[in-house]
């Protein structure tokens, strides 16, 4: 089987796989991260068949709603199915077992380029307007509150915090959504951030000033 064909069939696994997927985390989100990966991988010069691979299997189990180690161990057990090559193996499964964002307060663990090409467009999924949307979606899901003025939004979260996080989706643009344009890695991942960032800082503007009763 050649690269173009295992990739045709991790579409179609990852698709059936992800037919009724956690809200935010469905094939929805990772066909657009999938197209976004490709569009920052040409860019940048990455090997797009460990991009587009990465990029299809990152969230086929996530961490939030199946566990540590269930997204790589999924991911690994598919590969070895249809027969990719060990070392495209252990580069893929990298990328899904570091592509996630486990609070402000941990290092970064991605060493590859197809990696942070990769990471970087799953970031920008969750900015601009579809970030804003799958925040309030999942904050509704968890039932989580809108906003809580009483709740400060914290900084400096180490992973097992931020896993147990059950704060107001408010908070959530301050822990994790607004630091996201200085954690790209690729110069086009960057770029493509400025506007997505821009939009959510002037969503949050809008959104005090109704809560205030100013807007």
């Amino acid at each position: 089987m050649d690269k173009e064909q295992l990739i045709e069939k991790t579409v179609d696994y990852v698709k059936h796989n992800m037919e009724n997927g956690e809200v935010g985390h469905d094939w929805s989100h990772v066909e657009r991260v999938w197209k976004m990966a490709k569009r920052i991988g040409i860019e940048e010069k990455a090997d797009m068949f460990i991009v587009e691979m990465a990029a299809l299997l990152h969230d086929v189990a996530d961490w939030k709603f199946h566990g540590d180690g269930a997204g790589e161990l999924k991911a690994r057990t598919w590969m070895e199915t249809i027969g990719v090559k060990k070392e495209d193996i252990e580069s893929i499964v990298h990328v899904v077992e570091n592509i996630s964002f486990k609070g402000s307060g941990e290092k970064e663990k991605m060493s590859t380029l197809e990696g942070k090409v990769t990471q970087d467009a799953d970031r920008l999924d969750a900015l601009g307007a579809i970030g804003i949307a799958r925040a309030l979606t999942f904050a509704g899901h968890a039932g989580n509150p809108i906003f809580d003025p009483e709740i400060k939004p914290r900084s400096n979260m180490k992973f097992s915090e931020y896993k147990e996080s059950k704060e107001p989706a408010i908070n959530h643009f301050y822990e994790k959504l607004l630091l996201l344009k200085d954690r790209m890695n690729t110069k086009t991942g960057r770029k493509l951030a400025e506007q997505r960032h821009k939009f959510m800082e002037i969503y949050l503007e809008e959104f005090f000033k109704e809560w205030d009763g100013k807007g």
